[in-house]
């Protein structure tokens, strides 16, 4: 059992973390080698971090602790996407993320909070209810885990990553932003920010802080409908931050950042995949430079909507490539294992504890 009565170490910057080494009368160089154990190494404990003296160590471990996520359950599916429910220590909480190998790419698809407090109608994942935001460093675990997958298993290294996993991300604005500092500095895993891409259901005054930050990872908008009636209909969140906002917000992160955007889409047979909803994604297109991703719905339990029919999409796409709309159509993964776009909400984790009580 992991003693949590300290400080959570890992929510310390460099800067304070050297403050601290010297409030414990040691030299601040020391800072350099426990920050490149946390970050660079992963060290799980001070144990782990042999170059220190066995007495920094006790006193390392007498003020503080190591937050971090350890490996439930995880499942593989026939098309080698990986989904791994991951236990946060100290908790009984659980979260998800998921390995998305591909002939091109491969994508760790990361959480940012447990659960969601959102509730849109076609995501598993709004209907359980928002337990905590994790931390920076929880954020940062999935990513090491699931990269960890991909070299070992797959003989692939990791190429991208997306916070579209469980949770709104900028509704944990700061361990977003610190995981993703960590994730691309020397000190951590150094990858490239625009390998990164942060996914948002739409909050204009936190896409406007982003601009501000002048972040250089990539923002999508999941979308779903250029139409405030049927938006607001399947995402409550644009009754708060409706399509004017959101598009007034887009423009000043642009004019900050000069990054195109992503708009996802997700196409519901007879509700947004008309041509007459085509013609509002092009004009709602014309906001800001972007591209659109087209995404196949993934059913959940109550069948309340259902997938486009092949034919509906390939013309929806058709019509927006027409106006010199750059359009992916994506084909969504690992849907035999629950581990597609929308079904994250433990599912495996559930069945798992119902089976236990019954036996």
């Amino acid at each position: 059992m992991v003693n949590t009565s300290g400080l959570n170490i890992r929510n310390l910057d460099f800067p304070a973390l050297q403050t601290k080494m010297e409030e414990m009368g040691e030299k601040k160089f020391r800072a350099k080698q426990v920050y490149e154990w946390l970050w660079k190494k992963n060290a799980r404990s001070f144990e782990e971090m042999t170059n220190l003296s066995i007495e920094l160590r006790k006193k390392l471990e007498d003020h503080f602790f190591i937050d971090g996520i350890t490996l439930d359950d995880q499942q593989i599916s026939s098309d080698k996407t990986i989904k791994c429910a991951f236990s946060i220590t100290g908790t009984n909480q659980v979260m998800e993320g998921v390995l998305i190998p591909t002939s091109s790419r491969t994508t760790a698809c990361i959480s940012s909070q447990v659960g969601c407090s959102l509730a849109c109608k076609f995501c598993a994942t709004g209907r359980l209810k928002l337990l905590r935001n994790l931390t920076a460093g929880e954020i940062v675990d999935q990513v090491v885990y699931l990269k960890n997958q991909a070299e070992t298993r797959y003989d692939q290294s990791l190429s991208n990553i997306v916070y579209m996993g469980m949770g709104e991300p900028l509704l944990n604005y700061k361990n977003v932003l610190r995981s993703v500092e960590l994730i691309t500095s020397e000190e951590g895993l150094g990858m490239s920010p625009r390998r990164i891409t942060v996914s948002t259901a739409g909050i204009a005054k936190m896409i406007k802080k982003l601009g501000d930050d002048e972040v250089k990872f990539n923002l999508a908008l999941s979308l779903h409908a250029a139409n405030d009636m049927k938006r607001s209909k399947i995402m409550e969140i644009n009754d708060t931050n409706n399509l004017e906002a959101l598009a007034e917000a887009l423009k000043y992160f642009y004019d900050k950042t000069g990054t195109r955007v992503t708009f996802e889409y997700i196409i519901f047979r007879d509700f947004n995949d008309g041509i007459e909803d085509a013609a509002e994604l092009a004009v709602f297109c014309k906001n800001v430079p972007c591209k659109v991703n087209i995404i196949e719905y993934n059913p959940i339990d109550d069948g309340e909507f259902k997938q486009a029919a092949p034919e509906r999409v390939d013309r929806f796409a058709a019509f927006l490539e027409e106006r010199n709309i750059i359009v992916n159509v994506r084909r969504s993964r690992g849907k035999d294992i629950d581990a597609a776009c929308g079904q994250l909400a433990n599912k495996n984790k559930v069945a798992n504890e119902e089976n236990r009580i019954l036996k």
